[in-house]
């Protein structure tokens, strides 16, 4: 638990530091400036955490960029520490296709004759999902499946499922994970990462993986924009739900407690701590 305790922390200071600056009147870029309470909550959680945002501007995009790829450096750091509860041969990537992995294959080939045909585009749309973070496994070798006893034979079944190795030309890995990263959740863009949770539930062949979203979002209204309701989406994770919650309560806005808890206490909404936890499952 210290170890998971001490890569929290180290992710917190980089998304301080990489994704975070100091815009006017030294409000934190995550705060909304037009809202009193969105800046109080920031500054709250910066100084319960102690870490210092540099002053200057990063583009939007870029910003977003870093905020990825430093959540998948945690995840794949933190998730390391618990492969004796998930064991299996990962693979971690930022904008990946989701065409690369078993459950969505297919989309490939439609994808293609999508493109090929203008009346099919204006019909269908895209198909192509690119979630910020996808986590995938590898299909098992015959050498795996036999580590401890024989349970297969080269030549003897199951012959069908793809999970064995062999059983496809051109293996590829299962996507376990699909994981949304969004800043701040101001805008109506936000709002994509139920958009792409729907495809993945609904032109998947096959179980359907893990779908997260991970923001820094100070106020709670907003998260509740994306974390409330079910089916699109597993769960809504904060990069520092604790301080947050500290600082929610600290303001004594009734609202603001009452909208965190129901969040919370649903299920809806969990700290980046637990994440990789839930991932095992």
């Amino acid at each position: 638990m210290e170890r998971l305790s001490a890569l929290r922390t180290q992710y917190q200071q980089k998304v301080c530091t990489e994704a975070i600056f100091m815009k006017q009147k030294n409000v934190p870029s995550i705060a909304d400036v037009g809202s009193r309470l969105s800046i109080q909550l920031t500054q709250s959680m910066l100084s319960q955490m102690g870490f210092t945002v540099s002053p200057g501007k990063i583009h939007g995009q870029t910003a977003g960029k870093r905020f990825e790829d430093v959540t998948k450096a945690y995840l794949e750091a933190a998730f390391s520490l618990l492969r004796h509860l998930r064991p299996g041969q990962w693979v971690y990537s930022v904008q990946g296709n989701i065409s690369d992995f078993v459950q969505y294959a297919h989309l490939a080939r439609l994808t293609e004759l999508i493109q090929s045909s203008r009346e099919l585009r204006t019909t269908l749309g895209s198909y192509v999902v690119k979630p910020d973070i996808v986590i995938g496994r590898m299909p098992f070798s015959d050498d795996d499946i036999n580590r401890n006893s024989k349970v297969v034979d080269p030549e003897g079944l199951p012959s069908l499922t793809p999970a064995r190795e062999k059983n496809t030309p051109h293996p590829l890995p299962f996507l376990h994970a699909s994981i949304s990263c969004k800043l701040t959740l101001r805008s109506d863009r936000s709002q994509n990462a139920r958009t792409e949770g729907l495809n993945l539930i609904r032109n998947r062949k096959g179980h359907a993986p893990h779908i997260a979203v991970v923001t820094a979002e100070p106020m709670p209204t907003r998260i509740a924009s994306l974390a409330l309701g079910t089916g699109d989406i597993d769960c809504v994770y904060h990069f520092a739900l604790h301080e947050l919650r500290d600082a929610v309560h600290a303001t004594g806005s009734e609202a603001a407690i009452e909208s965190l808890e129901i969040m919370i206490e649903g299920n809806r909404l969990r700290d980046i701590s637990d994440l990789p936890f839930d991932l095992a499952v």
